[in-house]
């Protein structure tokens, strides 16, 4: 016999940070059940993020959802986590002679709204950061207020808080079959059966895939995978105090991690939706680039992973309810930018589900819903036609 899971306002597929952080921010006014496909939430992208919080990273609207998610980040609210959920790190952004255009065109584009910056050159930059080779790092731009987030600290805060305002989250309870009838969700899982006013697509790199099972137009929206390996060097560095530091063509990143190095290629290899694993050519290429552009000598790497950031076309989440499908709410798209505009999207998401206006901390921030809306994509598509 099918199990009925029951009737409630919103259902939520997928329990990674963009379904856990919705979830809370819903759970005090409406009915909110969650359904995640894995045996627990955040298995795939938010569970092996080595994310960090900048107000540099990603394009205008990501910064907009980034700054608008500090408050957060800063103070949570009682009973979220029992400590803080940022530790300072900083970034630093390095360029060779070549690309030493790049480098001033950012901090040229950056200036309005971060007024902290510090351009570094020289020896100045080589006493700062002393594993980078001079001869691939021309000068650096350094973001002092970008910090470490404690991703597992927030998804349970987010999930626990959830619980507690009364949402129900379900694992193993991957979607089969979503039809629309009489102004509700009629939704099959592994879990058991189940209806809903609204349908929030939270399902990452299996967001197309719900789409289509739910009858909305896909988005395009790619998985790309992302390899990164954490390794000690046969040199002895004080490394704690490192920013985490890329180089301006954002081929390689590294930063400190518990007494060892965490680095990865930046690569961005289409994927289908799946659970992702390293790729040896992509080890290969990683440890390649660490020779040529800083004095890092791997003795040993204590662990390796992947994982897939989902992207749409224009590098900027979606949220918003699909015009052309009642009640079907996109949530994905996040790219690399969904820790840290999680809270921001959520508290928005939110505001447009339960039909009111954007908050005024995320509108004095520049944040848009135009920008984040599903529509755009439609749009394009029936201009090419």
């Amino acid at each position: 016999m099918t199990k009925l899971l029951g009737d409630f306002d919103v259902v939520i597929v997928g329990a990674g940070i963009a379904g856990a952080s919705l979830a809370f921010e819903l759970a005090s006014e409406l009915r909110v059940l969650v359904l995640e496909q894995e045996s627990q939430p955040g298995y795939h992208t938010t569970g092996r993020s080595a994310a960090l919080f900048s107000e540099v990273y990603g394009n205008d609207t990501v910064r907009s959802l980034s700054r608008a998610s500090r408050a957060f980040f800063d103070t949570p609210g009682a009973g979220f986590s029992e400590h803080s959920l940022l530790e300072p790190r900083g970034t630093l952004f390095f360029s060779a002679k070549s690309s030493l255009d790049r480098l001033q065109a950012l901090q040229a584009e950056l200036a309005p709204r971060a007024t902290s910056l510090h351009w570094l050159e020289g020896d100045e930059l080589r006493r700062f950061l002393p594993a980078l080779r001079p001869q691939a790092a021309q000068a650096g731009l350094f973001e002092p207020g970008a910090c470490d987030i404690d991703v597992h600290a927030l998804h349970q805060g987010y999930l626990s808080g959830a619980r507690r305002r009364g949402a129900t989250v379900i694992c193993n309870a991957e979607v089969e079959h979503a039809e629309r009838t009489q102004c509700k969700w009629d939704l099959r899982s592994r879990a058991g059966d189940c209806s809903a006013t609204v349908l929030v697509n939270a399902a990452g790199a299996w967001a197309d895939r719900l789409a289509v099972l739910a009858g909305a137009p896909i988005l395009d929206i790619a998985p790309l995978r992302r390899t990164a390996l954490v390794f000690e060097d046969q040199q002895t560095w004080d490394s704690r105090h490192w920013p985490l530091t890329v180089d301006i063509e954002e081929t390689i990143y590294f930063k400190p991690d518990a007494g060892r190095l965490l680095a990865s290629p930046a690569d961005q290899t289409p994927s289908s939706p799946c659970d992702a694993q390293p790729d040896e050519f992509d080890v290969a290429v990683l440890l390649d680039r660490l020779e040529r552009l800083t004095f890092f000598q791997p003795k040993r790497i204590t662990g390796r992973w992947a994982g897939l950031r989902t992207f749409t076309t224009d590098k900027t989440p979606v949220a918003g309810f699909d015009a052309g499908v009642p009640g079907f709410f996109w949530l994905a798209g996040q790219g690399g930018y969904g820790i840290q505009t999680a809270p921001a999207l959520a508290i928005l998401s939110a505001a447009l589900i339960l039909g009111r206006s954007m908050p005024e901390s995320l509108l004095v921030q520049g944040a848009s819903v135009q920008a984040l809306s599903p529509q755009r994509f439609l749009q394009t598509s029936a201009l090419d036609i």
